[in-house]
């Protein structure tokens, strides 16, 4: 098997002998990780030619190694990193002033803690099914540009992202969403996610304010709050956010961004009306604050036409644009973009550049392969038709099974249905018997910015087909007979089925 060159520095002008140099760095190399229990070291011949040492000072530091307990020698199979000795723990006083809280996980994780145990149906967020997801196709177009431009591909990357790719989203943006994009003012990144924190980091200083959605998205949240934030919690009704509780703080207070989804709002999915949206860009204006428009799923409307963003309106001056195409292609995939004012967009960029330089060129280019040769609009209008004919199955099947224990309104777009729960029923025990029915779905108390107790679930009709959609409406039905009697709640008869 061949092995990577150790890479060890020697200096004969120290007073130390080669040997103790050559086993203290073997040494430090191990009790740091580099070189891991069970590895093989280079024959005492191969490392002496290596560092260019005799070979009896290599065997000396070999020997010196193994009197440590660190290395261990197999007759005829060479020398091996040791398995570590059992340890006993015992308390130790920092040597260090950084306080434990620094290296504390960021508040309100939004992902699994555990993965779903197989037959589990999963019915919470709204994800896209990755089994419509056109594997070949992108798989044919990354051979395509890696034949094409190998050499292109595996060079300097701009990091802005690939222009070909950065001018095919311009484009969309422009044609579909009304947005004044060039590919000189768009950014490619990794993630939605990177997105909003390199924003985060050009913008925010620690202590600056930033107004926030009373439900939203934790992961942002947690960018937000790591790049020194003050969060805010704004409510919501049916029109989106509530511009009068915005006026009110902006009298208490300065703050420099309000980070909202005024599309398709998430959790929630309503759509922010055309007349708040004017009002916000008025006063970002005037009040002299940015916009941070957080646009993940816009391709996917039903009904009537999607609302424009508010970066195309006339008050776009303060608003930076942020969306991903991970939902129009898969999670997996998260490729992610940011729009801005072209003075923002060189801060932007200067940070990118000196936190990020190396974008993932060849899957860039073999993406804006997908737009060119529209695989990738023909792939969305066949998601957006898919999707929409599982929100109906979704509403049908809650209609069905959970008579008056849900009410909701069915959205014009996205990828998940909002419900308010009876007030009768306890969401977190109905959560706790879905699950072991073998379905999974989320209580609003994981968007809402207080982790408090909400009357409300998110259901995602987008990752499911209509049986899978049925069949976990079904298991919610039956776990919810389970949780006690609820005097309020109409259920319909649950027929049985075999548990899985």
């Amino acid at each position: 098997m061949r092995r990577w060159e150790l890479t060890i520095a020697l200096d004969p002008k120290r007073e130390l002998p080669i040997f103790l140099q050559l086993a203290n760095a073997i040494a430090d190399d191990i009790r740091s990780g580099r070189l891991k229990a069970g590895e093989p070291l280079p024959g005492t011949r191969e490392l002496a030619e290596q560092l260019a040492l005799n070979r009896n000072t290599v065997v000396a530091g070999y020997e010196e190694l193994a009197a440590e307990g660190l290395v261990s020698t197999r007759m005829g199979g060479g020398t091996f990193v040791a398995e570590p000795m059992p340890t006993v723990a015992h308390a130790v006083a920092p040597t260090t002033d950084i306080p434990t809280y620094a290296f504390a996980p960021p508040p309100h994780s939004d992902s699994l803690t555990k993965a779903p145990t197989p037959g589990t149906l999963v019915i919470a967020n709204g994800l896209p099914d990755t089994r419509l997801f056109p594997a070949t196709v992108l798989a044919r177009a990354f051979r395509r540009a890696i034949a094409q431009r190998g050499h292109s591909l595996i060079g300097y990357a701009d990091p802005c992202g690939h222009r070909r790719l950065r001018e095919e989203l311009a484009n969309m943006l422009g044609s579909t969403r009304g947005l004044p994009a060039t590919a000189d003012c768009l950014m490619v990144t990794r993630s939605l996610e990177q997105g909003i924190d390199l924003v985060a980091r050009m913008l925010l200083q620690p202590g600056d304010v930033v107004a926030v959605e009373a439900f939203g998205y934790p992961p942002a949240w947690s960018v937000l709050r790591l790049a020194g934030a003050q969060l805010v919690p704004l409510p919501l009704d049916e029109d989106g956010l509530d511009i009068d509780a915005l006026e009110a703080l902006l009298a208490r207070q300065r703050i420099r961004a309000v980070f909202l989804t005024p599309h398709h709002q998430f959790p929630t999915t309503v759509v922010m009306s055309p007349s708040r949206r004017a009002r916000l860009a008025q006063l970002a204006l005037s009040h002299g604050f940015a916009i941070i428009e957080d646009d993940y799923d816009h391709e996917f409307h039903y009904a009537g036409k999607p609302v424009l963003p508010i970066a195309a309106g006339p008050g776009r001056a303060n608003v930076i644009y942020v969306g991903s195409l991970s939902n129009l292609l898969a999670p997996g995939i998260g490729t992610g973009f940011v729009l801005a004012p072209p003075a923002v967009f060189e801060h932007l960029a200067a940070l990118r550049a000196a936190s990020d330089a190396r974008s993932d060129v060849a899957m860039e280019c073999a993406i804006a392969e997908l737009f060119e040769d529209g695989e990738l609009l023909r792939h969305v209008r066949r998601m957006r038709r898919i999707y929409a004919t599982r929100r109906d199955a979704l509403a049908a099947a809650l209609n069905h099974h959970l008579g008056s224990a849900l009410r909701f309104r069915v959205p014009d777009g996205g990828m998940g249905l909002w419900a308010h729960v009876d007030e009768s029923i306890d969401i977190s025990a109905w959560a706790r018997e879905s699950e072991r029915e073998g379905v999974l779905f989320f209580s609003a108390t994981r968007y809402d910015f207080h982790q408090r107790q909400q009357p409300y679930v998110r259901l995602g009709f987008s990752y499911l087909n209509e049986t899978e959609l049925d069949e976990a409406v079904r298991r919610m039905a039956r776990a919810l007979t389970r949780t006690g009697p609820h005097s309020a709640v109409k259920l319909p008869r649950v027929a049985p089925t075999a548990r899985h």
